[in-house]
């Protein structure tokens, strides 16, 4: 089913008349819109589940736990908008005296208008149709316009039905919430010009693709993309001399959790030539057997993503994984820090999939001048041990990820008010998260009001509303107590 460019200009029409609504709506009202879509979801789950395992073969537990992720992340928006702060508001009281003499100003986050979302393939509940995109999208008070993705069509379509009922059951407007499905409905709906913004998380190629029509729009607006991440991991000598076999076992666990299609999967560790820690890896990864991948089009590129790999001379295979009836099967690859800083465009290339790649290293010199090649990630990762001098590959690992863990693995991402999920090009388009409370600012936009009358200023600029958020007034924070 392809959305016709008169159907996507009937659904963007409807989004923008909806926008004034959403943007004065009060906290109380957007909060209870947020709630009332996270209950309609969770009373559809069953259903929900059988469709997504039908179309995504990812197992009802995941899916089910998927489910409750996504209603979680729509309840915490609704914390979000009724807490306050997102607003960042601030009051400068007019002061004749000052030089030159100051004008009352006061300033405000508010949401930007209707908001394309374009749904993953690899989370069909967490980052698809009310995913945290849309979420987040909703809680700045914008409508959202959600592009179907193409490997689970009929549970974005059911879901987008539950989701629509929903919000207008609660009492939002009609045109708060559609879908739109093709590639080239995506293509009009990143140039519609009552769109002011889109989200997006898909492969580096499809998101530069649509960035790209963004920018060049007559009037550009902001892409938020998430678009590849090798999410590099750094073991010590010390680390790898003391807990080995551990770290081998967490490795082998989390890149071939959910068949390795984890934007957050470990896509290659740094580890210390001589230690031992390919032979633990292999024996880890031994048992642990693969599966089908997402879509047809993911389970054709990821063989060809590992013979690019294997086709250099310095890589060898360590493992593969057990037989796999049908779909990919792990496989621990390995190489050298040299050949990583002479070709990382080869060796650092993102297959999405069971894969991962061991790189061996001699020497703090000779690590760093590898992770110097690294390309901007979503994560970094860093086991190391009391007494390691690791200064320098800390601040190394800093510059190249937005999330930097110094235990564990980093294929979870808790939904929280402090979480960062983003990272320098070409893990995304942006600086901002697009997981947690603070992914809402990519949706809003400031605007200030000099010396206007309390009438008309929006009702959280005004002093009585004031009063129970927080906000800044003549440069002091005030919060109010709960």
């Amino acid at each position: 089913m392809t959305t016709t460019s008169d159907q996507l200009d009937s659904l963007v029409s409807a989004a923008a008349a909806a926008a004034p609504v959403w943007r004065a709506s009060s906290a109380a009202e957007r909060a209870g819109w947020l709630c009332a879509l996270a209950d309609a979801l969770d009373a559809a789950s069953d259903e929900l589940v059988e469709i997504a395992d039908r179309e995504t073969r990812l197992g009802t537990t995941r899916l089910a736990g998927e489910v409750g992720r996504t209603t979680g992340q729509l309840r915490l928006f609704a914390a979000v908008v009724e807490e306050g702060s997102y607003q960042e508001l601030i009051v400068d009281d007019a002061d004749a005296t000052a030089t030159p003499p100051r004008p009352e100003l006061r300033r405000m986050l508010t949401g930007v208008g209707p908001v394309a979302v374009f749904a993953a393939s690899n989370f069909p509940f967490a980052f698809s149709v009310c995913g945290g995109d849309t979420a987040s999208a909703l809680a700045a008070g914008n409508p959202v316009i959600v592009k179907a993705h193409s490997g689970h069509p009929e549970l974005s379509r059911r879901t987008a039905e539950i989701a629509v009922a929903a919000l207008e059951a609660a009492g939002a407007p009609a045109g708060s919430l559609a879908l739109v499905e093709g590639r080239e409905a995506g293509n009009a709906l990143v140039r519609h010009p009552l769109v002011q913004a889109a989200g997006f998380t898909g492969s580096l190629s499809g998101g530069r693709a649509l960035f790209d029509l963004a920018v060049s729009r007559p009037d550009p607006i902001p892409f938020y993309g998430e678009l590849g991440s090798t999410n590099p991991v750094v073991i010590t000598p010390a680390a790898a001399a003391a807990r080995g076999e551990q770290l081998a076992t967490g490795l082998a666990g989390s890149f071939t959790l959910g068949v390795g299609q984890f934007c957050t999967k470990p896509g290659v560790v740094f580890v210390p030539r001589g230690a031992g820690f390919e032979a633990a890896t292999a024996a880890a990864v031994t048992g642990i057997a693969g599966g089908p991948l997402l879509t047809d089009r993911i389970t054709e590129a990821f063989p060809s993503g590992v013979e690019a790999l294997t086709a250099d001379p310095a890589v060898e295979v360590v493992a593969t994984g057990a037989e796999t009836p049908d779909g990919a099967r792990p496989i621990v690859l390995a190489t050298d820090a040299d050949a990583v800083a002479a070709r990382p465009e080869t060796l650092l290339e993102e297959c999405f999939g069971p894969v991962t790649l061991l790189v061996r290293y001699d020497g703090a010199d000779d690590l760093h001048r590898a992770l110097r090649a690294v390309p901007g990630a979503l994560t970094a990762t860093l086991h190391a041990e009391p007494g390691d001098d690791v200064a320098r590959t800390l601040a190394l690992l800093q510059e190249r990820a937005g999330r930097v863990l110094f235990a564990g693995w980093p294929t979870g991402v808790a939904v929280t008010w402090s979480q960062h999920h983003g990272g320098p090009w070409p893990a995304t388009t942006s600086l901002h998260t697009s997981v947690g409370a603070t992914s809402i600012r990519r949706f809003l936009r400031p605007i200030a009001f000099q010396d206007a009358p309390t009438p008309l200023l929006p009702p959280a600029l005004r002093d009585e509303a004031l009063a129970g958020v927080p906000h800044r007034r003549n440069g002091v924070l005030t919060v109010p107590s709960r």
